[in-house]
């Protein structure tokens, strides 16, 4: 099962397959992270809290 590499949960192998490049299995960052955003092809610090 992939896992997030920066918090470490679970993602489904659909977000995996969506959101990664070609030769990564697991996404640099998941909608769990509070800390980091996916911008782009990048992963950036997020502007602003995004937890609950």
């Amino acid at each position: 099962m992939p896992e997030c590499q920066n918090c470490g949960s679970f993602v489904t192998e659909a977000y995996a397959r969506v959101f990664t490049p070609t030769d990564i299995e697991e996404p640099r960052v998941c909608p769990d992270c509070e800390d980091l955003i996916r911008d782009g092809a990048d992963v950036r610090k997020a502007r602003s809290s995004r937890g609950g």
